[in-house]
Parts: C-alpha cells; structure tokens; sequence
C-alpha cells in the first residue's frame, strides 16, 4: 500500500500545512543540536585554559597562534575558518534556514513571509561561492590537524597511543570525510566536466569524483558527526587538563 503523504498550503500563516506528519521534529531537533554545540563551542573559543594536555591540543586552537598584539583568544584567530565553512554548508544552510528562520520550516509548510525567495537575493545568494574558498582554507586547516592527530602519538620523544590520540585521530577522520564530502569540492574536481575521457587527467578527475561522491552521500552524516566529535575532543582534553579524568596510554 502506497502510503506516500501528498501535501499542500491551503492558509497563509506560520505552520499552515495539510501534514498530518509530524513534520516540525526534524527542525526541533536540529535547532537544539545546534544551540547545544553554538553554546558550548563559543564558551570553549573564550576559556584560554586547560586547552592543552600533554601532546593533545584543542581543535578548537588548532593551529595554535598567538600574536602578542592579539589580546583575546588565540581560538578566536582559526575558528573563523571552519566557521564560516560550516555556516555556508549547503546542509547547515539548510538546517538553519528551517530550525531558525523557518524559511521555511518543512517542505509544504508556510512561512512567515509571504514571499520566498530562497538564495537569489543579497547577501544569500553569494553563500556558493564563500563557501568554496572556506573549503580551500578548511582543507589547510585539516592538514594540520592530522599534524595534531599525528603528534598525539608522540609522548615525550616516545610512541604511544592514549585514549586522547584515539579520540583525537577518530575527530579528524570524520573532520576529513566532512571536508572532502564537500558539494563544492565535487563540482570542482568534476561536476563541470561532461565527459572525463575527453579532458586533461580525466581519470583521475573520475577517481577523485566518485570518492567525493560516495562522501557527499552521507553529507549529513558526517556533518554532524563531525560537529560533535570536535566539541567532544576538546571537552575531553580539558576534562584531561582538569585532573577529572585519567588519560589511558600505551607507551612504547
């Protein structure tokens, strides 16, 4: 039996809709999981303590700079760029969009405006194109946090592996399938492109395309995991520096 939900807006009004779905739980919801990392993120930018824990730092203050000029946050000079990655995701656009400006808020539902213009207008419709250079710069940005990752193993001039360079490498491989799931990566490695054997290193365009690909479809997946897995690596590092909880190694 066909049970596929076949709607429309008959009333003008925040919310009019003939769903009888429960369509306003995927907006709830993403409007709390975001609330919940936007609170706990902007606390950790501006806390300039226990970010550190032996070889572990912060994603949050990777890579650590910190000018002497510069007064606030040595946070504040990186988070900026994943920032503004995150902010002009095609998903977190949309997520937003729905959980906050209810433009609109599920599909067949009215908003509260009576027109929708979606992204053709000022500043919107310029959110394609910041989002591709925040990705050339998050990729940076990634790179050294596999640095990060990668001297986490490293205790003292000794390897070893702790929890932390468990936590700390299973954060930057969501980070890296996030980053290079990228829409704006797929496009530019071979969306533009009608046929790969008729240009320049078409195969290996192809090969980058179709592993972009198999990472775009499950963008939402790892956009939120990865968004979690990096509050949670620098609670755990700071829950580390505190003394509150003991940092399990294997030191070679």
């Amino acid at each position: 039996m066909d049970k596929t939900l076949t709607a429309r807006v008959s009333a003008r009004g925040l919310g009019a809709t003939e769903r009888q779905d429960r369509w306003w739980v995927a907006p709830a919801a993403g409007a709390l999981a975001l609330a919940v990392f936007i609170v706990y993120a902007t606390w950790a930018a501006f806390v300039g303590t226990d970010y550190e824990f032996g070889p572990y730092l912060s994603p949050f203050y990777s890579p650590y700079l910190r000018p002497a000029w510069f007064p606030l946050s040595a946070s504040l000079i990186v988070l900026w760029v994943p920032l503004g990655f995150r902010l002009s995701c095609y998903y977190y656009r949309k997520v937003y969009y729905r959980s906050y400006f209810l433009s609109p808020p599920a599909c067949d539902v009215s908003e509260p405006t009576r027109t929708y213009t979606g992204e053709t207008a000022f500043p919107l419709k310029y959110l394609p194109i910041m989002h591709r250079w925040f990705l050339y710069l998050s990729i940076l940005v990634l790179l050294w946090l596999w640095v990060d990752a990668l001297r986490a193993f490293d205790f003292g001039g000794r390897f070893g592996i702790g929890l932390g360079t468990v936590v700390m490498l299973a954060n930057v491989v969501l980070l890296s399938a996030f980053t290079f799931g990228c829409h704006a990566l797929r496009n530019a490695v071979g969306g533009n492109l009608r046929c790969f054997s008729c240009a320049r290193g078409g195969s290996l365009r192809y090969g980058a395309w179709r592993g972009v690909t198999h990472l775009t479809m499950s963008h939402q997946t790892w956009a939120w995991l990865s968004l979690y897995s990096v509050g949670l690596t620098d609670l755990y590092i700071r829950l580390c520096a505190q003394g509150l909880i003991h940092d399990a190694r294997l030191i070679l």
